[in-house]
C-alpha cells in the first residue's frame, strides 16, 4: 500500500522492525560483486540518526537498482563512536572482505580516520552523518564524498539566523572531539563576522556526558544572549531538557541547537522542543518526492523516521550505483579514486535532495532548509514537527570552494 501523508502521520505500529546485520544483493549472473559497508553508531547516542535505519536506506537504494546487472552486497557494523574500532573494522572489511565502499560513518573523528584509510587503500568513502567540514577542507582527498550536511552549513544557516535575530553574544557548550570543535569554530566565525562576540566556551567529555547542569550554569553566568550547542544526538537533547528544567530560556536566553535532527525533536517532544530553530537538508514532508522516499523506507525503519542523514545514505548509494553502471563494476572495484571522479562528473538526482552536483573537493551540493519546531497545537500528528522558515539555495548553502583549503582545488 502506498504511504500517503495521512498514513505517515498516523504512524506505522504494525510495520516490521529491521533486525540483524543485513546481507542483501542485486543478483546478476556472473561478474564481480560490489560490496558496501555501512559503518556507524548502532548502539550509542547517534543510533537514531544513523544505526540500522541508515542500513535500511542503503538497502532501499540497492533494491531500487536491482535488475541492472550488478551484484551488490551490504555489510554493517557498529564502530561505537571510537576511531580505533572504526579503523580496525574498515581495514578488516577492505583487506579481508573486499569491501569497496565505506558508507555513513557517523562521528567526525571516526570519519576523518576512515577517509584516510580509503585514500590509502584506494576505496570509496561516502559520508552522510559525520559533520566536520574538514572532510572537504584541510582533510579532503580524492576518494571521499561528503554528502548531506556539514558544520559550515549548519553554522551559516542556524547560527546566521540567530545573529540576525539579535543574538550577538554567544557561549558555546561543545562536545570535545573533532565534530564539536569544527562546529564551534565555524559558528564562531559567522558570529564574529556579523559583529557579534563569543564570550566563552566549555568542552564536555565525549562520549559519556549526561549531566550538563554545571556547563549550563557557566553559560548562564556569562550573560550571553545565545547558548550555542555544538553537539548532537543525546548530548543535544539532554542539554535542551536540562536548560528547560533550569528555566534558562524563560530568562530570555536563546538556545541555538546547531545540529539537531527530527529524531531528536521526537525524543524531546514538541512540548519541550517547540520554537527551536534548526537546519536540515531533508524533511520527510517537504514535497511529494520526499514523501515518496519515506514511503519506500518507512516500514523497514519503524518506529524511527528518516532524517537527513538517512536520506543521504540512500542518495549517495543510488548515485554510486549509477556510476558503477556507467563505468562497469570491474573498473569501479579496481579504482576508488576514478569512481569518485566519475561520480563528480555525473549530475545527481534523487527523491531526497532533487537535482545536484558534487564539487571537486567532494562536497555534494543541494539546498538547506531552516526550520522552526511547531507547537503541539500546530502539529497535525506524529512526526509533523517542522515549519519552513527559509531555503538556502545549493550554490550558497555550503562553504565557497576557494575557502576550504582542499588540496584538490589547487591540483
Amino acid at each position: 500500500m502506498s504511504l500517503s501523508r495521512r498514513n505517515v502521520l498516523a504512524g506505522s505500529a504494525g510495520a516490521a522492525t529491521l533486525g540483524g546485520l543485513p546481507y542483501i544483493g542485486a543478483k546478476a549472473q556472473g561478474g564481480p560483486t560490489i560490496k558496501l559497508g555501512v559503518l556507524n553508531d548502532m548502539s550509542g547516542m547517534y543510533r537514531d540518526i544513523a544505526g540500522m535505519s541508515a542500513v535500511a536506506c542503503v538497502r532501499a537504494a540497492v533494491q531500487e537498482f536491482a535488475g541492472r546487472g550488478i551484484n551488490v552486497e551490504v555489510l554493517a557494523a557498529d564502530h561505537q563512536n571510537r576511531a580505533d574500532v572504526g579503523v580496525n573494522i574498515a581495514r578488516q572489511w577492505i583487506d579481508r572482505d573486499g569491501v569497496d565502499v565505506l558508507l555513513d560513518v557517523t562521528t567526525s573523528s571516526v570519519a576523518l580516520a576512515v577517509s584516510e584509510i580509503c585514500r590509502e587503500k584506494n576505496k570509496v568513502h561516502l559520508n552522510s552523518s559525520a559533520a566536520s567540514s574538514d572532510l572537504t577542507g584541510a582533510r579532503c582527498n580524492a576518494n571521499t564524498v561528503h554528502w548531506t550536511y556539514d558544520t559550515w552549513m549548519c553554522a551559516k544557516s542556524t547560527g546566521g539566523a540567530m545573529v540576525r535575530a539579535g543574538g550577538d553574544s554567544w557561549f558555546f557548550i561543545t562536545a570535545d572531539y573533532a565534530f564539536g570543535h569544527a562546529l564551534e569554530r565555524d559558528t564562531s566565525n559567522f558570529v564574529r563576522n556579523a559583529g557579534g562576540r563569543v564570550l566563552g566556551q566549555v568542552r564536555t567529555p565525549f562520549p559519556g556526558t549526561t549531566d550538563f547542569s554545571s556547563f549550563l550554569v557557566q553559560a548562564q553566568a556569562s550573560r550571553a544572549k545565545v547558548i550555542g550547542l555544538a553537539n548532537a544526538g543525546a548530548d543535544t537533547t539532554n542539554c535542551v531538557k536540562q536548560a528547560a528544567e533550569f528555566g534558562i530560556t524563560r530568562r530570555g536566553i536563546k538556545l541555538a541547537s546547531l545540529l539537531m535532527f527530527i529524531n531528536d525533536v521526537h525524543a524531546l517532544s514538541l512540548q519541550t522542543a517547540q520554537g527551536l530553530v534548526l537546519t536540515e537538508t531533508f524533511y520527510w514532508d517537504l514535497n511529494d518526492a520526499t514523501r515518496r522516499f519515506t514511503n519506500k523506507v518507512r516500514a523497514a525503519m519503524a518506529p524511527n523516521m528518516p532524517s537527513m542523514t538517512h536520506a543521504g545514505c540512500y542518495a549517495a548509494t543510488l548515485h554510486y550505483l549509477k556510476t558503477v553502471a556507467d563505468m562497469g563494476a570491474a573498473a569501479a572495484k579496481a579504482d576508488g579514486a576514478a569512481t569518485v571522479a566519475r561520480m563528480k562528473a555525473m549530475p545527481t538526482e534523487d527523491d531526497c535532495f532533487g537535482k545536484g552536483t558534487i564539487r571537486v573537493d567532494g562536497r555534494k551540493l543541494h539546498p538547506s532548509y531552516l526550520f522552526e519546531v511547531k507547537t503541539p497545537a500546530e502539529s497535525r500528528g506524529p512526526w509533523d514537527y517542522y515549519k519552513l522558515l527559509q531555503t538556502t539555495p545549493a550554490e550558497e548553502a555550503f562553504r565557497p570552494l576557494a575557502e576550504g583549503g582542499c588540496a584538490l582545488v589547487r591540483s
